[in-house]
């Protein structure tokens, strides 16, 4: 490497970002989509030496263009090629119940503010004062007249 190229390898690394993106991109012609200021001086220090010292021969062009025909060149596919996969189910299944709470036909007790809160648990949910409610929070909240977790009001701890 001569010592022109050497010094403003060097200078490069005294310099903002900013001026090093300028440098990047007068030098290679296209806009810069790295902040990456060790990136953008390794490929800077690569293109100055290059320049400087030649680039590639007509021989290593030739032998990689004849490589390129030879692979697939592509990796992953264009992001607008790629589909969503549907994966549908033959078995009807029924949703896996919460590990915490106790099998269908259970009752709940909790004594709140001197009343006995009975909660009996049901396939589809849970049915409190002959109401159905889809979760142990939306009856903890309908009991409370606040946001509560349904599992921490009626001391369910956790049991996986």
């Amino acid at each position: 490497m001569n010592a022109a190229t050497a010094s403003e390898i060097a200078r490069l690394e005294t310099m903002t970002i900013t001026k090093v993106v300028e440098r990047f991109e007068s030098l290679f012609g296209e806009k810069c989509r790295s902040r990456n200021k060790r990136y953008l001086i390794r490929r800077i220090a690569w293109r100055l030496q290059a320049n400087a010292e030649g680039d590639l021969s007509e021989r290593a062009r030739a032998r990689a263009a004849e490589l390129a025909l030879d692979s697939e060149v592509r990796v992953t596919p264009p992001r607008e090629a790629i589909q969503p996969r549907l994966v549908t189910a033959d078995v009807q299944s029924r949703p896996a119940l919460d590990q915490r709470l106790p099998p269908p036909g259970s009752m709940l007790h909790r004594e709140y503010k001197g009343r006995q809160i009975r909660v009996l648990i049901v396939n589809n949910g849970f049915e409190y004062e002959g109401q159905l409610f889809k979760s142990l929070t939306a009856v903890a909240n309908a009991i409370t007249g606040s946001h509560v977790n349904g599992f921490q009001f009626f001391r369910l701890g956790d049991r996986r």
